[in-house]
């Protein structure tokens, strides 16, 4: 069937998968795979935070929320990343790519915050250690927690109805894996410039702020590191911290290139390649850097399985 005759106006077309056969083949396994780890490895991390008592603290309370975004996230755009592969039909909903547009940004954005949040944890855990308690408490926990979810999804309701508001006349052929909002406005026919500055403030509220209290905290935290006398305590510290350091570089990276970058300047090749970076692999690899380079989710993993075996 032509790709031609799948549209019509309430619907629109996903190119992002090439039309060679052994190409799809590898990439419906290489996505498959990921989405795999994604999900058992998050899931995995939730459950043996849930049944260490050890592990019921604020990083964790909030490693545990990272986990359930990546879940939501991964799930809001691999399983139709595998649907459009294997069909030859690869239109979408306007209500569907409004939907997970909508989703897509909103989990995007709680993730940010959510790493700025983990940040300002260990920034407390380290420099502040005698006030810990007050600081950061499970009322604190709660509410920050909320606060991140429920902000970053009320500015997701924002962008979505402004971008499909658009008249898409030039095409409605969408040259992306899935319904994301830079990709959209080269389709429209109208001037797109307030989305634009709306996209940009959106970021530079959410996105370049997360960042900035992030890089504060790590600033004070690696500057208290520095005074600590023993070698040994040093590398504690750094080793708390080096898995949270390692996903916010692959994930901030990824989405400041992905949304402030100029439009004039925004490739559609490059474009699908972060996308994809912060949406499938991202996730699939925070479980495995927290999980990895954690003493108590590994003692905790070991314990269970050994218990297991013996039965």
């Amino acid at each position: 069937m032509e790709t031609s005759n799948q549209t019509s106006s309430g619907r629109f077309i996903l190119l992002g998968m090439a039309n060679v056969l052994h190409l799809q083949v590898i990439c419906f396994i290489t996505f498959l795979m990921m989405y795999i780890i994604t999900l058992s490895g998050n899931v995995l991390l939730i459950i043996v935070v849930l049944i260490n008592s050890k592990l019921h603290t604020p990083m964790y309370f909030f490693l545990s929320n990272l986990s359930v975004i990546d879940i939501c996230f991964s799930s809001t755009v691999v399983p139709k990343i595998l649907e459009n592969i294997l069909s030859t039909d690869r239109s979408i909903s306007l209500v569907g790519c409004a939907l997970q547009m909508y989703f897509h940004m909103s989990l995007g954005a709680t993730e940010c915050v959510i790493l700025a949040v983990m940040a300002y944890d260990r920034f407390a855990a380290i420099c502040r250690p005698l006030h810990y308690q007050t600081i950061i408490n499970k009322k604190i926990c709660v509410c920050l927690a909320s606060i991140s979810w429920g902000g970053c999804f009320a500015f997701g309701i924002i962008h979505t109805p402004l971008t499909f508001q658009l008249p898409f006349c030039k095409s409605h052929h969408v040259n992306h894996f899935f319904c994301e909002m830079p990709p959209f406005f080269q389709l429209s026919c109208k001037d797109t410039h307030l989305n634009e500055i709306v996209m940009y403030v959106a970021a530079l509220i959410i996105i370049l702020c997360a960042f900035c209290l992030t890089l504060i905290s790590y600033v004070h935290i690696i500057y208290t590191i520095c005074k600590i006398q023993s070698s040994e305590g040093r590398e504690k510290a750094f080793s708390t911290c080096s898995s949270h350091l390692t996903v916010v570089s692959v994930y901030y990276g990824t989405i400041i290139f992905m949304y402030m970058k100029p439009r004039s300047e925004y490739s559609p090749e490059i474009g699908k390649t972060m996308s994809i970076i912060y949406t499938a692999v991202t996730p699939m690899l925070n479980p495995i850097i927290y999980g990895m380079k954690n003493k108590d989710v590994k003692d905790t993993i070991k314990i269970k399985l050994s218990s297991q075996t013996k039965k």
